[in-house]
């Protein structure tokens, strides 16, 4: 008999690293490929071709790296999905949701932090008409309620995308790969030690607003003369960055357009991020952190450490209920009940 198909929509090295994580413990029983996050419409198509969305993950340098990534650990391509009909879809953002992709299951998995929720999200969230990716960044990742189930990080986030839309009942916490065992990150070989480190978002590659300038000088007034290393997150405009920053630390500021920014955390001191997911790692390691998120809400929101089991998890949720006759909440009950059963 002919195995089942899987197909797992990559982006960001972090997504792309994510699902080919959760494909590791499907691969023995199922036909598993990867395609790059890929537009839907024919208009969504004319502008990548245009090469428009280049900065998005789309496109442009992240489409080169995932692509890089997957030949390199010999992963089946089927981008567009043009070569199979898939069984199933694992989603790295719900952003869009192909139609092709929907007469199959669907299941969504969180990667790391969504972006702030603005006032013109939320406008495009409620007109219901505007495509979602116009909020300009993740804010609205995982709001779309069009797969049928979502794997999220902790029970805030559960509580964060049930607030947004998504129906709670297709909502299971299962934690996230990379983000479920911060202690694995303390053993590294990153050379520098004891320094502030500064973590920058692409916020205006995602054209929002960034005082950068004002930025680095609260940065350097935290660092207090102590030394400070600059992370640039791989979206920017990087001759600009390392420009300004050197413009405000110095011509010889220490800044890195590469390499593990986890490791990097967890050699640090403290921690001074914008809107970074790398905050988690921070916090889970203890480290004294700074975000443009309220930190209250980012110690209610932090991913739950299972000691690294994140992948297995969402795993056996795809093995699940792509093998269940029935919708992706009916899945998540019987799958509670069961789990209740074990444990009792």
């Amino acid at each position: 008999m002919e195995r089942k198909k899987i197909l797992f929509i990559v982006g960001s090295p972090n997504q792309t690293n994510q699902m080919h994580q959760i494909s590791e413990y499907l691969k023995d029983e199922y036909d598993c490929w990867f395609s790059q996050f890929m537009p839907d419409t024919w208009y969504e198509k004319w502008a990548l071709r245009k090469g428009w969305i280049d900065v998005t993950i789309l496109g442009g340098t992240f489409k080169q790296k995932a692509d890089r990534y997957l030949k390199e650990n010999n992963l089946q391509i089927d981008y567009m999905a043009e070569k199979n009909k898939y069984d199933m879809t694992v989603f790295c953002t719900d952003l869009i949701v192909p139609k092709k992709l929907r007469k199959g299951k669907t299941v969504w998995v969180q990667e790391g932090m969504v972006d702030k929720v603005t006032p013109w999200s939320k406008f495009v969230r409620a007109t219901g008409f505007i495509p979602r990716y116009f909020a300009m960044g993740t804010s609205l990742n995982g709001s779309s309620d069009l797969c049928d189930i979502y794997c999220t990080a902790s029970e805030g986030y559960k509580n964060f995308y049930d607030e947004m839309g998504t129906n709670r009942n297709k909502i299971t916490v299962t934690g996230i790969p990379n983000f479920d065992d911060m202690t694995q990150y303390l053993n590294n070989n990153f050379p520098e030690k004891d320094y502030v480190l500064v973590a920058t978002s692409d916020i205006r590659e995602c054209f929002g607003k960034d005082d950068r300038i004002g930025f680095l000088h609260r940065c350097m007034q935290i660092a207090a003369g102590r030394k400070v290393i600059f992370k640039l997150h791989p979206n920017e405009v990087i001759d600009r960055a390392v420009a300004e920053i050197k413009q405000v630390a110095g011509p010889d500021a220490i800044i890195y357009t590469d390499g593990k920014a986890e490791h990097m955390v967890a050699n640090c001191e403290e921690l001074i991020t914008q809107y970074s997911t790398l905050v988690y790692v921070g916090i889970g390691l203890g480290k004294k952190v700074h975000s443009y998120f309220d930190l209250e809400e980012l110690y209610n929101l932090m991913p739950v450490q299972n000691k690294g089991i994140s992948a297995r998890n969402i795993a056996e949720i795809c093995r699940g209920y792509i093998e269940f006759e029935g919708k992706g909440d009916q899945y998540l009950r019987q799958h509670r009940q069961f789990n209740r059963m074990v444990a009792a």
